[in-house]
């Protein structure tokens, strides 16, 4: 079973990177390290905007391919709807997490 994770990053170049993964944190590491994906590597740091948990894989698969069929705005109007600030100072994803454990 497990968790799985889309997520939604922002880099360096101010695009967007969305992907799917097991563990949130690991993943954005891995990027911010150059191992996480080509289209990363060259656009680090990467910061994380969003991340939403599904029950399945097979979800989680389906809703990255739907969010990845957007448009940029589409993208952006959907994150903001979620609360997220668009923004390159975004908060990082060390910073997020110790929020969450402090909640």
């Amino acid at each position: 079973m497990g968790t799985h994770y889309i997520y939604v990053a922002l880099c360096k170049d101010n695009t967007l990177y969305t992907g799917y993964t097991t563990n949130v944190e690991k993943r954005i590491m891995a990027h911010n390290n150059g191992t996480g994906a080509k289209y990363t590597k060259t656009r680090r740091p990467i910061t994380l905007l969003y991340a939403k948990e599904y029950a399945t894989k097979s979800e989680a698969l389906k809703a990255e391919y739907a969010f990845k069929q957007q448009t940029r705005s589409q993208k952006i109007n959907y994150l903001t709807g979620q609360g997220v600030s668009i923004r390159k100072t975004a908060m990082p994803i060390i910073q997020l997490l110790q929020q969450e454990e402090l909640s």
